[in-house]
């Protein structure tokens, strides 16, 4: 008679099986079924212990100590081990980026993008970034793990930049969050981005276009209570140039003489300081050459143009024009630093200069993404005539005579 033997079943572990097992000179192990067996080891201790086997190869990983852990705890850790290999996930990796994820706090992540980030972004997107970060997560969130920090806790902190009134602010705060996340993403250190769950939760941003003088009346009065300024003489000539370069204030501010050609009239922005990050030529009329020769005298031997007030190793204060501006009478909603390129966009437009030619010198992004693949010329030429026809239709505005069409005197 023939007899076929079939391995012994294996069957699940009883609570009285675990309390009474005994160890032995060697570690034995007891299987509790689907790859999960507690390890008796010589000392003593008891372990619960997977068996798995992904991409072809046999792994395991540790639950924990019995009783700590109990046999129900531990089925249920199984069977979630179960189900990421059924995902095509392996669970020894799962741990070790939940452990990582436990021990990586946000601050020190973002501060490590932040690093990466130096160089990238134009000094003052730069500084901005990090004082969100600063003033707005850290206090709250900086010392948590990155996977402790859920969607809710960051909609907290931002409900408290909302109502501050700064709607805008909270919006970008959430955004530098989201490279943060996205970053840890990358370098392992987080598992999603949680600002993804946000969207919609903040209250939408109304976009207000930033207040200038675009009437030549009104021009006229700016540029001659410009003139009258009475502070001080760096400040002076930065807002005498304003209107006249209608560049970003931030590059203003924190020119470099390196940068200047007064010979040539020219001023070539380095692509690190500039809003595309490349560099942006800007033609220098006439008027504009007489207030720089003027301004070397003064501020010359140093590096920057307009250097700060308190010390010659950095460049003017980023609020200085607009307080230059609020000190000649004019509120917040009727010109800003910013408005200077609006008000030189809308009149040389009214004037009837190619668009293309006046985009250029704005240094705006072209929108149309084929066009701008094709649309390389610099059209320096024009450039050139139209910046000394601005400069010529400013003083002519600022005298109050009979004012010539730029177009015309172009």
């Amino acid at each position: 008679m023939l007899v076929l033997l079939l391995p012994p079943r294996e069957m699940p572990l009883t609570q009285n099986e675990i309390l009474h097992a005994k160890a032995t000179e060697k570690p034995r192990k007891l299987f509790d079924g689907d790859g999960l067996f507690l390890l008796v080891n010589p000392n003593g201790s008891k372990w619960w212990r997977f068996k798995y086997r992904f991409d072809g190869k046999e792994r395991g990983i540790s639950f924990g100590v019995y009783p700590d852990v109990s046999l129900k705890r531990a089925r249920e850790l199984r069977d979630n081990a179960r189900r990421l290999v059924a995902s095509a996930i392996d669970p020894s990796i799962k741990r070790q980026q939940a452990k990582i994820e436990r021990a990586t706090t946000f601050e020190g992540v973002a501060r490590e993008w932040l690093s990466t980030q130096a160089k990238k972004l134009a000094p003052a997107t730069f500084s901005k970034a990090r004082w969100m970060l600063e003033t707005f997560i850290f206090p709250d969130l900086g010392s948590r793990p990155m996977g402790d920090i859920s969607p809710a806790d960051l909609l907290d902190v931002l409900r408290k930049v909302e109502k501050r009134g700064t709607h805008e602010t909270a919006h970008r705060v959430k955004q530098r969050v989201g490279q943060v996340f996205r970053f840890g993403i990358g370098t392992r250190q987080a598992a999603r981005d949680i600002t993804q769950d946000l969207r919609g939760a903040l209250a939408p941003v109304v976009v207000k276009n930033h207040a200038a003088i675009v009437d030549p009346q009104g021009i006229a009065q700016l540029l001659r209570s410009i003139d009258g300024y009475q502070g001080q003489p760096v400040t002076a000539a930065a807002l005498k140039l304003a209107p006249l370069l209608f560049v970003r204030p931030g590059e203003l501010r924190a020119a470099e003489w390196k940068e200047f050609d007064l010979d040539r009239a020219e001023w070539r922005i380095a692509a690190e300081r500039t809003k595309l990050r490349k560099p942006h030529l800007v033609p220098l009329p006439e008027q504009a050459l007489q207030i720089f020769r003027d301004l070397h005298r003064i501020t010359g031997d140093g590096r920057f143009v307009f250097p700060s007030l308190r010390s010659n190793s950095r460049p003017m204060s980023e609020n200085t024009i607009n307080a230059a501006l609020r000190r000649l009478g004019y509120s917040n909603e009727e010109m800003t630093g910013h408005g200077f390129r609006s008000l030189a966009s809308t009149c040389l437009n009214e004037q009837g200069f190619a668009p293309d030619v006046i985009e250029l010198q704005l240094a705006h992004k072209e929108r149309n993404k084929v066009r701008a693949a094709y649309n390389r010329a610099e059209r320096l030429a024009e450039r050139c005539k139209m910046m000394q026809a601005w400069a010529d239709y400013l003083d002519g505005l600022r005298a109050g005579g009979n004012v010539v069409s730029i177009r015309r005197s172009a």
